[in-house]
């Protein structure tokens, strides 16, 4: 029963995320945190938060290092 809990509140957060996308709201931000509660029991959602998370590091450092360039 927890499972299925944690899942339906999961999926539920991830919905409104999208929904957030289009409306006003912080859209990314409920997906994130949907498939971080996902990822407490499923392994699936663990391993795609993490390749989220690594994704977000990679254009953070692209922006970063353009910022860099434009200084100097």
């Amino acid at each position: 029963m927890y499972r299925i809990g944690v899942g339906v509140i999961g999926g539920a957060v991830i919905v409104a995320g999208v929904a957030m996308l289009v409306l006003p709201g912080p859209g990314w931000l409920a997906i994130f945190l949907g498939l971080g509660i996902l990822s407490t029991e499923f392994a699936w959602a663990h391993r795609l938060l993490n390749w989220a998370k690594n994704r977000v590091h990679q254009a953070t450092d692209k922006v970063k290092k353009r910022t860099r360039r434009k200084k100097d």
